[in-house]
């Protein structure tokens, strides 16, 4: 598996969706296996894709390309996890509004539907909403020397794929199964787009809305390694950032042996709230559990 971006600008290689057939309701994919997490398409990644399918749908029927709403909200159900390659999207225009549109996507593999997802596009914040999250506020706006760089070169990259297509920085005070001990439910991360990608504001929308489900599991900081699968994600984008460093955060309020949460919160560098996100997961059994 290739660990290294073929062009400079790899996230709009992935958001780049090619129409499929003369249907202008249908669109195809191709995604690269950077975007993985282990061998399976990374759940931030393939939220971004359902959100492009929205707007490039939206905007097929605005031949005068007077439409800029963006996808404020995507909540998707995770019913497998695809493979890279091709993955065909289905689209279903639900509510047609003045001020938002509501539209169905479906992503499939070889005839089987692997994620669907209700999106809400319309027009985000013109002003900044600023975090009053004291911890993320508190994180220097770049990662600089304390931040512990994820690139390909890093033991995290032979799982965590998706560093080989953005700038990711690690907060290692956050992290304690770095050195393998255990920690609080609590992970912060640093997260940039290639400089040729963080030229076009559709792309760094699509970004604010995958960037909330970049970090690594909070199990992981429990002592509970291992795959963490999403069952129901929710993501929201509050405005689109400018390009440079985003700060995230990971929280989980609640732990079980069956289900677990996850809530991520997107800042850049003005503390402007970029995007929020929940997510239902299921975490790995603790130690000594079968299952």
């Amino acid at each position: 598996m290739s660990r290294l971006p073929r062009t400079g600008h790899p996230f709009t290689d992935l958001v780049t969706l090619e129409p499929d057939g003369a249907d202008p309701a249908r669109f195809v994919a191709v995604v690269d296996p950077m975007w993985t997490i282990g061998p399976k398409v990374h759940g931030g990644a393939l939220m971004a894709v359902l959100a492009a399918a929205a707007r490039d749908r939206l905007r097929a029927e605005d031949p005068e390309g007077l439409d800029t709403r963006q996808p404020l909200a995507v909540t998707a159900s995770y019913l497998s996890a695809p493979d890279p390659g091709r993955l065909e999207l289905t689209t279903d225009v639900v509510k047609r509004g003045r001020r938002v549109v509501h539209i169905a996507v479906s992503a499939l593999q070889e005839g089987r539907e692997y994620v669907r997802a209700l999106v809400v596009l319309g027009h985000p914040d013109e002003r900044y909403v600023q975090s009053d999250d004291e911890v993320c506020r508190e994180m220097p706006v770049e990662p600089g020397e304390l931040g512990l760089t994820v690139d390909p070169s890093h033991p995290l990259a032979a799982v965590i794929h998706i560093a080989a297509g953005i700038d990711m920085a690690i907060d290692p005070r956050s992290a304690s199964f770095l050195t393998g001990s255990i920690g609080g439910p609590e992970i912060r991360l640093w997260l940039r787009l290639f400089d040729e990608d963080a030229k076009s504001d559709d792309v760094r929308a699509l970004f604010g809305l995958m960037a909330g489900d970049t970090s690594p599991p909070i199990t992981l900081n429990l002592g509970r390694p291992g795959w963490a699968p999403t069952v129901q994600m929710s993501s929201y984008l509050r405005h689109i950032p400018e390009p440079g460093w985003l700060r995230l955060v990971t929280r989980a309020t609640a732990v079980g042996t069956g289900w677990m949460d996850e809530d991520h919160l997107v800042i850049d560098g003005n503390d402007a709230i970029v995007a929020q996100c929940r997510q239902l997961a299921m975490p790995p059994l603790p130690a000594g559990e079968g299952g």
